[in-house]
């Protein structure tokens, strides 16, 4: 049981951590390696003066609707962990983590609603100066996508843990 609980915890700070990245880091759409886009801000990079200049995104619905919803995986992650803790050390022996495996599903499907949108709406959320067929996923969207599953088997892996001492 305690390697169950080690390894729930390490997987919760591990999906955690990919989902803050994948927020806050630059690289949801590129181009090349010297532009690329997030969700936050577009970006070139200078070579005369080696630094990224960057410029705030263009403020479409899809766009805000993509950014409120990774936060909101985010704060959901977060939450949950910190219940988790929590009932950790406050719950009776043989209670269920269900409030910790909630916020943990709807943090798994605010970020698919999140990912699926910036597939499907792409062409509305990038620029319109740059063709889209040159540029590629980036990293960022990746690892959003790869926290949905994670997020949503840690969230039923806490529904279905108990607290035993």
């Amino acid at each position: 049981m305690a390697y169950l609980l080690m390894f729930v915890t390490l997987l919760h700070l591990i999906t955690l951590a990919m989902l803050f990245i994948a927020t806050m880091e630059k690289s949801w759409w590129v181009w090349d390696s010297m532009e690329n886009s997030d969700l936050w801000y577009n970006c070139r990079f200078d070579n005369s003066t080696g630094t990224w200049l960057c410029a705030s995104s263009k403020e479409t619905e899809w766009l805000q609707a993509v950014q409120v919803l990774m936060v909101l995986s985010v704060v959901f992650s977060s939450v949950s962990f910190l219940v988790f803790l929590g009932q950790l050390f406050t719950m009776s022996k043989g209670g269920l983590f269900y409030f910790t495996g909630l916020c943990q599903v709807f943090a798994g499907l605010t970020a698919f609603c999140a990912a699926l949108i910036y597939t499907l709406r792409n062409k509305d959320i990038l620029p319109d100066s740059k063709e889209l067929t040159s540029g590629h996923f980036g990293y960022c969207f990746i690892l959003a996508w790869v926290c949905v599953p994670l997020l949503l088997c840690s969230g039923i892996i806490y529904i279905h843990l108990r607290k035993k001492e």
